[in-house]
């Protein structure tokens, strides 16, 4: 049986918590993103409001991934200054 190759990468806080920055997922079929992280962190939970990539696409975590796919996980987007305009 050949196995579908998925890059994952981690950014940022991410990457701290889980101690990964780039990884490679096997499946033997498409995978949903939040079982590819559960996966790949050997069961940490995802944070609320991760943010999920397929392909540099922002996508929800039920997505699927195929052969070939890179699957990139964000920690929420924060900043600026508030009353600032």
């Amino acid at each position: 049986m050949i196995l579908m190759q998925i890059k994952v990468l981690f950014f940022a806080s991410l990457r701290e918590l889980t101690g990964i920055g780039q990884s490679v997922f096997e499946a033997d079929g498409p995978a949903r993103l939040d079982y590819i992280w559960s996966k790949a962190t050997g069961g940490k939970a995802m944070p609320p409001n991760t943010l999920c990539a397929l392909n540099m696409e922002y996508v929800k975590p039920d997505t699927l991934a195929s052969d070939g796919d890179e699957v990139a996980f964000f920690p929420p987007v924060t900043g600026g200054q508030p009353g600032r305009h």
